[in-house]
């Protein structure tokens, strides 16, 4: 059995108290509380401990119907952050064969036939954030999108996925350092887009994280798709792999900011850092990324458990950050400083059992 106490004594102490603590995130249906779902399920998969499956089970459970309603979800929000949690259904409905976990994943994909686009082809972030793009998405809708493609064979969904992710490789990278800002207004009416670009101004650590998780999943789930497609999307994830590379901490982190490193204020990021630790150890994983890039990874998720992460409590967790909005979330460099750090925030301990699932299957 694979087990995860090589990385730490504390760990699993941490893990159980962290699950035996928990609570929903929110009452709606949110990404948040799908982040510790995924990240159960990952690490149930990686140590076969039933714990962690038992635990999403137990939760997610009650809250669906036996026609796939999900207590909590409205699909009028049209909010891209509220079928993150859709891919988890796949794994519970073939533990369990119950059909009503499948009708939930045709609830979550119903969202998705009408959500909006940009005239480039690109979900919007949200309703509220017309024409918006932002890094966060991807990972929010299109791994689900490219497991239900691979369910049901559909090939055109799966292009599809491609080719949003081609778009924003299109419209958000810098072609100087081959980082991804952190949103894009197509409409160029946001005070924080830039006008020529459309681009916000900085590159956060946890939006590029996001991205690259999204890349990991998408280029594992689609194995089947195999094509020209498939070899753009595995191009794009080594060429941005590159790009995280060449800015981590010298302490092997990334920074909440990731092209100011050393700058006042700035900080190595915890769950950017598990982010692109799970995504990198993936990457070799699957044979796409070089073997010097998994290291990487393990270094980032052993350095986080060895700083950042005591029986009761993992730090250094960006709790929010966005654009726009009320107040005005201008995308400066300060305004990335200025958000709180959120001690136990779901976003990243769910990234750490991603990351942990990645290093324990590591040779």
């Amino acid at each position: 059995m694979n087990d995860f106490n090589r990385f730490g004594s504390h760990v699993l102490p941490f893990l159980r108290h962290y699950l035996a603590e928990w609570d929903f995130y929110k009452p709606a249906w949110n990404y948040e509380d799908g982040c510790i779902f995924e990240g159960c399920l990952d690490l149930g998969d990686a140590t076969g401990r039933s714990e962690f499956s038992d635990f999403v089970l137990d939760k997610v459970g009650p809250r669906v119907l036996e026609d796939g309603t999900i207590t909590g979800f409205d699909i009028g929000e049209y909010n891209i952050d509220n079928v993150k949690s859709g891919k988890i259904f796949f794994p519970l409905y073939e533990r369990t064969g119950e059909e009503r976990f499948r009708r939930a994943i045709a609830t979550q994909m119903a969202q998705l036939r009408t959500h909006p686009r940009t005239k480039s082809g690109n979900y919007w972030h949200k309703n509220i954030y017309p024409w918006q793009v932002w890094l966060d998405g991807l990972y929010m809708a299109q791994p689900l999108v490219t497991a239900q493609a691979v369910a049901t064979g559909d090939r055109a969904a799966w292009e599809d996925v491609v080719n949003q992710f081609l778009s924003v490789r299109d419209h958000l990278r810098d072609a100087r350092t081959g980082l991804y800002y952190h949103g894009w207004d197509e409409s160029r009416q946001e005070r924080w887009a830039d006008p020529r670009t459309g681009c916000s101004p900085n590159f956060w650590g946890r939006a590029m994280g996001w991205f690259m998780m999204a890349l990991a999943d998408c280029i594992e789930l689609s194995a089947p798709f195999d094509g020209p497609a498939r070899a753009a999307l595995i191009g794009l994830f080594q060429d941005t792999a590159r790009a995280l590379m060449a800015v981590r901490s010298p302490r092997g982190l990334w920074w909440q900011v990731l092209d100011r490193g050393g700058d006042a204020g700035n900080y190595e990021e915890s769950s950017a850092s598990l982010m692109i630790a799970y995504a990198l150890m993936a990457g070799v994983r699957l044979g796409v990324l070089p073997a010097d890039q998994g290291q990487a990874g393990e270094v980032a998720l052993r350095t986080v458990i060895d700083g950042y992460l005591s029986h009761t409590e993992l730090g250094g967790i960006c709790g929010v950050a966005g654009l726009g909005n009320t107040p005005y979330r201008d995308g400066s460099y300060e305004y990335y400083l200025s958000e709180r750090l959120i001690p136990n925030d779901p976003k990243g301990v769910g990234a750490l059992m991603m990351a942990l699932s990645e290093g324990v299957r590591r040779p």
